[in-house]
């Protein structure tokens, strides 16, 4: 017997609805997290235990495969180090992936130059912005925890590339608060501020500029970081999800448009992310005055 018209619709309708799935399946989240050099066993600890939070909800909360999870820890974040674990999650993302890159440890600024603090002769920040261009993912999220990592911003912002630093400024040199409160926004319920059980990139960037307030309100010390996000597309990427469980029990990275976290925001100036400024102090700018730039800090160290 020939198949009915009816047979043939339903088969048509089943092919269709399987190549419009195809693509959601095939999206994947992938996670580069580097501690840098941390010149004492406090600081050592803290560093592995951010790192470790970090990866731990990735996997845990949003079932991020763990052969999609790279650390670069200690020593093992050298120069050559870095740029192969970059080379290998360029050779694994597909356009349709994410990318999610955190760097945890110390920062320094001379006035010219920045710098993440790793072991061997830093990155420059230029060779960092090379490094992010050449992963071919669409939604790319870059975020310095450390001091003075506002000095990065100007080069490595880029349309469609989420870029949070801890600092406004490479003038902010002080220890900063914002990744103890960044990691852990990832498995606070309270931060998931659209109550989609997931956190997005935006979420805990909320999150944590608003904790590093509180702590140095609560102690009544000078705000010393004043942590940034600029997305380059007028906040549509940092409203997705860093880390979601999809279908088929793929992680759905910056997926959807319901999981908005705040209006858009404007790019600040690069201007105002190159000059100088006196430790502690709290220069403001004609984007500082729009409510997306509100600025906070943390406590003097």
């Amino acid at each position: 017997m020939r198949p009915s018209p009816i047979a043939k619709c339903r088969s048509l309708i089943c092919l269709v609805l399987l190549l419009c799935a195809t693509p959601a399946l095939a999206q994947q989240t992938h996670v580069l997290v580097i501690t840098g050099v941390p010149g004492d066993e406090e600081h050592a600890q803290k560093f592995q235990k951010w790192a470790a939070t970090f990866i731990e909800a990735a996997k845990q909360k949003d079932a991020v495969p763990e052969a999609n999870i790279t650390l670069l820890a200690d020593k093992q974040a050298t120069k050559a180090g870095i740029e192969k674990a970059f080379t290998d999650l360029a050779a694994r993302l597909k356009p349709a992936d994410a990318a999610v890159v955190l760097l945890i440890g110390h920062g320094s600024f001379n006035g010219t130059h920045a710098a993440f603090n790793h072991f061997g002769p830093d990155l420059t920040v230029d060779e960092w912005a090379k490094l992010l261009g050449r992963l071919p993912a669409q939604r790319v999220a870059f975020v310095d925890t450390t001091s003075a990592s506002g000095a990065f911003l100007p080069t490595v912002a880029a349309p469609g590339r989420v870029v949070i630093t801890a600092t406004k400024t490479g003038g902010e040199r002080n220890e900063t608060q914002f990744p103890e409160f960044f990691v852990a926004a990832f498995g606070d319920a309270a931060a998931d501020r659209d109550r989609n059980g997931h956190v997005s990139v935006g979420e805990a960037f909320e999150y944590a500029k608003a904790k590093v307030v509180q702590a140095a309100q609560q102690k009544g010390l000078i705000l010393t970081e004043h942590p940034v996000l600029d997305d380059g597309s007028e906040g549509r990427a940092a409203r997705s999800v860093v880390c979601r469980n999809g279908r088929g029990g793929e992680s759905e990275p910056f997926a959807r448009r319901n999981d908005l976290v705040a209006p858009p925001r404007r790019a600040i100036s690069p201007r105002w992310q190159t000059l100088p400024r006196p430790i502690g102090s709290t220069p403001r700018s004609p984007a500082s005055n729009a409510p997306s730039r509100r600025a906070t800090g943390a406590r003097r160290t």
